[in-house]
């Protein structure tokens, strides 16, 4: 299965931009798509080999493909990790938050299980995931939400949509999904 990598340009921040940040993000998924470009064009040239007979080129070139694809992985993985430190940098979110702004769904859905986990285990009571409303994606379809909610559904834990779209409520402890109340 391969990821859709787009460009993400300030659709990765949740606070104010920086052009170096911004940069250095899209470097990162650049030099993945081009990785993924080149896995691709390997194996269909490896697919061209073994149908000519040719077996120990299809063997090679298939074995570039696996290695373009590791270094693909290795180039998001390196994106995800940037703007995650950054978007949850000490003061740009509230200790009981998370934003998941720059993520791909398969990131962001196991950066969360990671974070739920973890402040489960810290007694921690909610978690506000921020996903964004979608204004950046594709057809301006929220893409994290949907898989956010089938994580909680998936770990028997209630949430609910804040009253800021781009935002979902979690109840870390399983019962119903009331937000504490600011004021």
């Amino acid at each position: 299965m391969s990821i859709p990598m787009t460009q993400l340009g300030s659709r990765a921040f949740h606070h104010e931009e920086n052009p170096d940040v911004e940069r250095e993000y899209d470097n990162l998924r650049a030099l993945a798509r081009a990785e993924a470009d080149k896995r691709g064009d390997c194996y269909e040239r490896s697919k061209r080999a073994y149908e000519d007979g040719d077996g120990a080129r299809a063997k090679e070139l298939s074995n570039q493909g696996k290695a373009h694809d590791a270094k693909m992985k290795e180039y998001n993985r390196q994106a995800s990790d940037y703007i995650f430190r950054e978007n949850n940098a000490p003061g740009r979110v509230d200790g009981d938050s998370i934003d998941l702004h720059g993520q791909f769904v398969e990131e962001a859905e196991r950066i969360l299980e990671q974070r739920i986990r973890a402040d489960q285990a810290r007694g921690q009571t909610h978690l506000h995931a921020i996903v964004g409303k979608g204004n950046h994606s594709s057809n301006h379809v929220q893409k994290l939400k949907p898989k956010v909610e089938e994580l909680c559904r998936e770990l028997g834990l209630q949430y609910s949509t804040e009253e800021n779209a781009g935002r979902i409520y979690i109840n870390l402890q399983g019962g119903e999904p009331v937000p504490p109340q600011h004021g």
